[in-house]
């Protein structure tokens, strides 16, 4: 793992001072930052708070605060700016790809199709907002990403992601892991072909028809 030189992890006892819900306090920082993105960063703490409630009442146990006081726009506003900054070190890099927001993932009727959090080029960059190191469940969520995108390319032939890009906002961290090595350690040395037709076993559809 590695961490931006110019940022520090949100401190514990600021966090604590939020009575939010975690998903949802963090839920307020994504929808600044994309606010920010759409050269919206007029917009208030109202706007985000209703954003990030639309985004977080499909989970069934959400609670929605009826406004945000100020420790938790103090927490939120240290994660809009933590996560910019994170991006624009990232786009620093590489300045000729566009930064994708919410890259398309099928569902193949496995699970349901939904969306990652960014991309860039052949970079799959995913946000946790949480207080440990990532862990098997967030390489096991982005592996299947990657394994619902490689079916997709075979039909399209797109070109599917070759990195992923772990970034911790909250704590300052990230992980840049190669998909191909993830797969193979994960799979005991499966190629990404082999795991595409267990993938289609499992789920039990001919995705070639798609």
């Amino acid at each position: 793992m590695f961490s931006f030189r110019e940022l520090g992890a949100i401190p514990i006892e600021l966090i604590e001072q939020s009575r939010l819900q975690k998903a949802m306090l963090f839920e307020v920082a994504m929808a600044r930052v994309d606010f920010v993105l759409d050269g919206l960063a007029q917009a208030t703490w109202d706007d985000c708070l209703k954003l990030a409630a639309r985004r977080q009442s499909q989970h069934y146990d959400a609670r929605i605060p009826p406004k945000l006081e100020p420790s938790d726009i103090d927490v939120a506003a240290l994660a809009a700016h933590n996560l910019m900054e994170m991006l624009a070190s990232v786009r620093a890099q590489y300045l000729d790809v566009p930064l994708e927001r919410s890259p398309f993932i099928p569902g193949y009727g496995w699970i349901a199709s939904g969306n990652g959090d960014f991309s860039m080029g052949n970079i799959l960059i995913e946000i946790k907002h949480t207080d440990r190191n990532f862990v098997s469940g967030d390489f096991r969520q982005v592996l299947i990403y990657w394994l619902l995108k490689y079916a997709s390319t075979i039909e399209k032939r797109d070109d599917v992601w070759s990195d992923c890009l772990l970034l911790n906002p909250r704590r300052n961290c990230a992980l840049l892991v190669n998909f191909d090595y993830l797969a193979e350690s994960a799979s005991a040395n499966l190629s990404r072909v082999e795991l595409y037709e267990l993938l289609r076993s499992i789920a039990g559809r001919d995705f070639d028809r798609r």
